[in-house]
């Protein structure tokens, strides 16, 4: 399977079926995190970019395909943010786009509308330290099994335990406003 990985960095086939086989679940991801569809297409395509550059490190071991991608999709997300905190304003965000027809625009809006229950998910988990809401998010939200989600945030399967333990105990009884979340 590492050999298969590996090939969709020099394989333009292998590449193709790779992203058709996953973008809907990297694109649902985003939409989870982000409410601007042109933001979203571009970090989709900067994860497939980055997947062109890290395939060489995915180890089947370790966790699932979705598992890796989640990783280099939080990882790409993050460095977003970063960038975006640099960033001096609204101009120069939007200064690099390429425009999206209208027909992308609504499919992004009605993806980031029905995840909108996963974004207040989000943010009545915002009172969590940062690696118990990464294991929560990952394991509730994204429903990865907690081996996987320590595959995505290159922790420990026991770390992962722990903290996802942790997080659910600081959780209940509050009211979560994501129907079907387990406590």
């Amino acid at each position: 399977m590492r050999r298969k990985q590996a090939e969709i960095a020099t394989d333009p086939v292998a590449f193709e079926a790779f992203y058709r086989r996953h973008v809907d679940a990297v694109t649902r991801f985003l939409a989870r995190r982000v409410d601007d569809p042109h933001t979203v297409a571009d970090l989709v395509a900067e994860v497939f970019m980055g997947v062109l550059d890290s395939a060489h490190t995915y180890r089947p071991g370790l966790g699932s395909e979705i598992a890796w991608l989640y990783g280099v999709a939080r990882n790409t997300l993050s460095a977003e943010r970063r960038r975006l905190f640099r960033q001096s304003r609204l101009t120069e965000r939007v200064s690099g786009r390429r425009p999206l027809d209208t027909d992308d625009v609504a499919r992004l809006e009605e993806r980031i509308d029905a995840e909108g229950p996963a974004r207040r998910a989000f943010a009545a988990m915002a009172v969590l330290p940062e690696g118990e809401r990464a294991v929560l998010e990952l394991v509730v939200i994204d429903q990865l099994t907690v081996t996987e989600a320590a595959a995505a945030l290159g922790i420990r399967p026991g770390t992962a335990k722990v903290r996802l333990h942790r997080a659910r105990r600081t959780l209940r009884g509050t009211p979560f406003v994501m129907e079907g979340t387990p406590g």
